[in-house]
């Protein structure tokens, strides 16, 4: 039987290290950048919204551009199944590295890629340029693509990109679920909890210094993006609360759409 002292240093460790004892698949707090709780509360509230508004299914092929700590990953490892599998690639190495060694033996379907794409805000020495950046992945592989407050943090001529990989690499009939802070046709700024006084050409930023720490998009030119590159909207777009006291759905507006196919002639945006 453990003495009284042993009880006591059992009980300080596990104070210490919480995360790593109740759950090897919530990263230590030196990496995450939200509490435990809600970095569990934030990745099941997303996987509500994959399964009851864009369908997924626990057999299915997901790609997560921007996988950071694994915050989404943990929850579709509650939900995902072989043959069902999950890919994440991100720019940040370190978060890359902790994810591969946390799920390899765990979660062998889930598979987590170093990309070293440069961002002014994230990563500013990146070797790959985003705005021809292809993902590495074969084409029509995947059944769902999602991106979390990632084009919020991107220029137009990457988001371009990333919107003609998204659908070369969805199956026909695949659907996209992106988060956006989104504008209206002529907006001088945004709302609410981010000002976007700073015009740019094809979006407006935070900041003037830093661009891409927070940019914004008008929804007509997003809806002229998505018809382009052969991603047909589900309506309605869900606005988000970051607009600012009002009804709103998640934080960031959330626009989910299925790949439909181009006539013959037609190539989508960005095309090789």
């Amino acid at each position: 039987m453990p003495s009284s002292a042993d009880v006591l240093r059992r009980a300080a460790r596990w104070l210490r290290f919480p995360a790593a004892r109740r759950d090897p698949l919530i990263p230590p707090s030196g990496l995450r950048d939200v509490g435990e709780g809600d970095f569990i509360q934030i990745g099941r509230e997303f996987l509500r919204y994959f399964i009851e508004l864009a369908g997924l299914r626990p057999d299915e092929r997901v790609l997560e551009a921007g996988c950071g700590k694994g915050r989404m990953a943990r929850a579709l490892a509650e939900y995902l199944e072989i043959p069902g599998r999950y890919d994440g690639f991100d720019i940040d190495a370190r978060s890359i590295a902790w994810c591969q060694r946390a799920y390899a033996r765990r979660h062998p379907n889930f598979h987590f890629h170093f990309a070293d794409i440069r961002n002014s805000h994230y990563n500013p020495g990146g070797r790959f340029d985003p705005s021809r950046y292809r993902f590495p992945f074969e084409s029509e592989f995947f059944d769902f693509v999602f991106l979390t407050s990632v084009f919020t943090h991107m220029l137009p001529g990457p988001v371009e990109n990333y919107c003609s990989e998204i659908c070369r690499v969805l199956k026909p009939g695949g659907r996209a679920f992106i988060t956006y802070f989104l504008l209206p046709a002529g907006a001088k700024g945004g709302s609410g909890d981010f000002s976007f006084e700073h015009a740019l050409p094809g979006c407006r930023t935070q900041s003037a210094e830093t661009p891409e720490s927070a940019v914004a998009y008008e929804e007509p030119a997003i809806r002229a993006l998505y018809a382009k590159c052969g991603l047909q909207i589900w309506e309605p777009i869900r606005y988000g609360l970051w607009r600012g006291p009002g009804p709103g759905f998640s934080y960031q507006d959330l626009v989910i759409a299925g790949k439909i196919a181009l006539p013959p002639t037609e190539k989508p945006c960005g095309a090789r």
